[in-house]
């Protein structure tokens, strides 16, 4: 009678599963630290990521016999892309400019925005229907739902679209971020 073989049918593939889901993991946020420009994290991120691979590979290829052990693979991958979406998302990393354009005056949204201690240009311009006001202000990620909030209560109805900047330099900002530098989680304090 031959026993369950544990290693490669439950332990292997297990191994397999929470490895790959680790480097896809880090692989996701390498990709997003490179779009954003962190020269300094990303090739960190991408060493750590393919030493997993290659040692979850390794570990497959021996055990090449276990279809199990294949689906572990492909099952971390895409967990693995699902939690560097999130992980991504919950440290809200970089810096946007939101822009409104208003079909009537904007001094109310603007005024809205500096009190909150945004900083805030604004223009006149002329849209299909008439005059209009395109406000701007840059933000950081972590303070987009503050300003659409802002934008909501003081102009329901106000076009606006949020894009990500790669660099800024200068500018106002909120008190609560004048005096500190970004890291790779987010803010520390000088």
């Amino acid at each position: 009678m031959e026993t369950f073989d544990w290693y490669t049918w439950l332990i292997l593939p297990l191994i397999v599963f929470f490895s790959r889901v680790t480097d896809v993991t880090l692989g996701t946020m390498r990709i997003i630290f490179i779009s954003r420009g962190k020269k300094f994290i990303a090739p960190l991120l991408g060493f750590v990521e393919v030493f997993i691979w290659i040692t979850v590979v390794s570990q497959i290829v021996k055990g090449a016999h276990n279809f199990i052990a294949y689906f572990a693979y492909a099952g971390g991958f895409a967990v693995g892309n699902f939690f560097g979406m999130v992980l991504e998302e919950r440290l809200a990393i970089g810096t946007l400019v939101v822009r409104a354009i208003l079909p009537k005056n904007g001094n109310r949204l603007v005024q809205s925005l500096r009190d909150a201690g945004y900083g805030v240009t604004y223009v006149d311009g002329h849209g299909g229907s008439g005059p209009v006001t395109l406000i701007y202000t840059i933000v950081m990620r972590r303070e987009l739902e503050q300003v659409v909030a802002i934008i909501h209560s003081t102009t329901p109805k106000a076009f606006f679209t949020v894009e990500e900047l790669r660099s800024v330099q200068q500018g106002i900002f909120p008190v609560r971020y004048a005096p500190q530098q970004e890291t790779f989680f987010g803010r520390k304090s000088k």
